[in-house]
C-alpha cells in the first residue's frame, strides 16, 4: 500500500510507466527524464506550427490616407522676451539724500519732467562760496588794473622827460625800472583775470551739480521701475545707481527670440511671424522680423542666435518682460500636392516563413531581414523616397521626390501621384 502511494505521488515514475520506460535511479535516470521532456516540448511546438500553417493566416490589412492639394507653410518656433523699443535707466551722478520723489510706477512722462530731488544744502553753500571767490577775484582785477594804469602813466612821464632833456634825465636805469614795473603790472592783470576765470569755472561746476540734484526725464515715456524712496541715501562714488527705468513707447515693442542654429539659415529680415503669451493663451499676435544678429549664445551646448521682431502693441496689452512663443513663417508653398508624413515613415512588415520550411527552421530564430533603402538619390542629385500604395490588395512601391514639410504633411515635387491617392500609413490593428 505504501509503495503504490509513493508511485502515485511521484510524477516521474508515473510518466515513465505510461511511456513504458522502466524507472531508473541515480544521475543517469534524471538525464534520461530530461531528454524525454525536451522531445515532448519539441513535438508540441511542431504540432502547433503545423496546425497554424494548415489553417492559413488572415490577410494583412492596412491603414491609408489620401494625398491632397493645399498650402503648406514651413514654421520655425522660438521663444523669447518682450522688451520696449527704447529703455532708459535714469541714475544720479551725485551722492546725497533723496528729498522728494515726484513719479510712481506706470506714470506717463514728458521730456524734462521732474522725477526726484536730492538734498542740495551742501551744494548751495558751495555755490555761495564760489560766488564770493569770484567776486574777490574780480576785485583783485580792478586793483591790478589800477596799478597797471599808474605804472603806464609813470613810464610815459619818464619817457617824455627823457626826450625833452635830450636824453639827459632820467637815467637809463630809471627808465628800465619804470618799464619793468609796467610789465609786472600787466602780468598781475593777466594773473588776476585767470583767477577770475578759475572762480567762474568753479561756480559753474557747482551750479551744474546743483542742477543735477533735480532728476528729470530724458524722454517721453512710461515709468517701468522706481528704485528710490524719499529719505534714501544715494551713494554714487563707485557706480551710479539706477533710480528709475523708463520705456519710451510701449505701443511699439520688440520681441527678442533665440533661434536654434539648425533653423537660423532659414530666417530672414522681413519674414512674418505670430506669437502667443501666457497672459492671453487664446489670442495670437502678429510680428515681423527686423534683425537676425550674428552673435551667438551657447547654453548647455545649445547654440542659438538672437532674432528681433517688431510688435504692434497699440492696446497696451503686452508688457515688458513677458515670455512669448513665436512661430516664424520661413516658407509658404501654395497649391502643392501634400502627402501625409506617416506614409514616408511606413515600412512593409516582413512576411512570415512559409509552412514548407523545416520544423527546426521554424523553431530556431532567424537573422532579421535587411529592409530596402528608403532614401535614394536620382541622377539630378535630388533625394527620392519610397512610399507604398494599395493596388488590388497588394503593396506597390512608388518613388517620390519630396519638398518642404510642416511636420504633418510633406510637399511632393515629383512622383506621379495625384490628389486622392490612398497611401499606406500603417498596419491595421487585429489584421491577423
Amino acid at each position: 500500500m505504501t509503495q503504490a502511494t509513493n508511485d502515485t505521488m511521484n510524477p516521474e515514475r508515473e510518466l515513465a510507466g505510461n511511456l513504458g520506460l522502466e524507472p531508473t535511479k541515480g544521475k543517469a535516470g534524471k538525464t534520461r527524464w530530461r531528454w524525454v521532456v525536451l522531445v515532448l516540448v519539441i513535438l508540441a511546438a511542431g504540432f502547433f506550427l503545423w496546425s497554424r500553417a494548415s489553417t492559413g493566416a488572415a490577410p494583412t490589412r492596412y491603414k491609408t490616407q489620401e494625398t491632397k492639394k493645399g498650402t503648406i507653410s514651413v514654421v520655425v518656433t522660438a521663444t523669447g522676451t518682450l522688451n520696449p523699443t527704447n529703455e532708459v535707466e535714469v541714475s544720479s551722478e551725485l551722492s546725497g539724500i533723496v528729498k522728494s520723489v515726484h513719479v510712481d510706477y506706470n506714470d506717463r512722462l514728458t521730456t524734462g519732467q521732474m522725477l526726484a530731488v536730492l538734498d542740495s544744502s551742501k551744494l548751495n553753500a558751495q555755490v555761495a562760496q564760489s560766488k564770493a571767490a569770484l567776486e574777490a577775484a574780480q576785485a583783485k582785477v580792478n586793483q591790478v588794473r589800477a596799478t597797471l594804469k599808474e605804472t603806464r602813466r609813470e613810464l610815459g612821464r619818464l619817457q617824455n622827460l627823457y626826450v625833452s632833456s635830450n636824453h639827459q634825465t632820467p637815467s637809463r636805469s630809471d627808465l628800465e625800472a619804470a618799464q619793468a614795473a609796467y610789465e609786472r603790472a600787466k602780468a598781475d592783470e593777466a594773473s588776476a583775470l585767470a583767477e577770475v576765470a578759475q572762480a567762474q569755472a568753479a561756480l559753474e561746476a557747482y551750479e551744474t551739480d546743483l542742477g543735477k540734484t533735480t532728476l528729470r526725464s530724458p524722454i517721453d515715456g512710461v515709468v517701468i521701475d522706481r528704485a528710490v524712496e524719499p529719505g534714501q541715501t544715494v551713494a554714487s562714488s563707485l557706480q551710479a545707481p539706477v533710480l528709475f527705468t523708463l520705456a519710451e513707447d510701449l505701443t511699439q515693442m520688440e520681441l527678442s527670440v533665440n533661434v536654434d542654429e539648425a533653423d537660423v539659415g532659414k530666417v530672414r529680415a522681413g519674414q512674418k511671424a505670430t506669437f502667443v503669451v501666457s497672459a492671453y493663451p487664446n489670442r495670437t499676435y502678429e510680428a515681423s522680423i527686423t534683425q537676425v544678429r550674428y552673435g551667438s549664445t551657447t547654453v548647455s551646448g545649445v547654440v542659438t542666435y538672437e532674432t528681433v521682431l517688431k510688435v504692434d502693441n497699440a492696446d497696451l496689452s503686452l508688457r515688458p518682460g513677458m515670455t512669448a512663443t513665436a512661430d516664424i513663417q520661413v516658407q509658404t508653398v501654395e497649391n502643392a500636392l501634400l502627402l501625409p508624413n506617416a506614409a514616408l515613415r511606413f515600412t512593409p512588415p516582413v512576411e512570415e516563413a512559409k509552412t514548407s520550411g523545416s520544423l527546426l527552421g521554424s523553431l530556431l530564430p532567424r537573422p532579421p531581414g535587411s529592409p530596402g533603402k528608403k532614401v535614394e538619390e536620382n541622377g539630378a542629385g535630388q533625394k527620392s523616397k519610397k512610399v507604398w500604395q494599395l493596388k488590388d490588395g497588394q503593396l506597390t512601391p512608388i518613388s517620390v521626390i519630396t519638398g518642404v514639410t510642416d511636420g504633418t504633411y510633406t510637399e511632393i515635387v515629383e512622383g506621379g501621384l495625384v490628389p486622392g491617392d490612398a497611401m499606406v500609413v500603417d498596419v491595421a490593428l487585429g489584421s491577423k
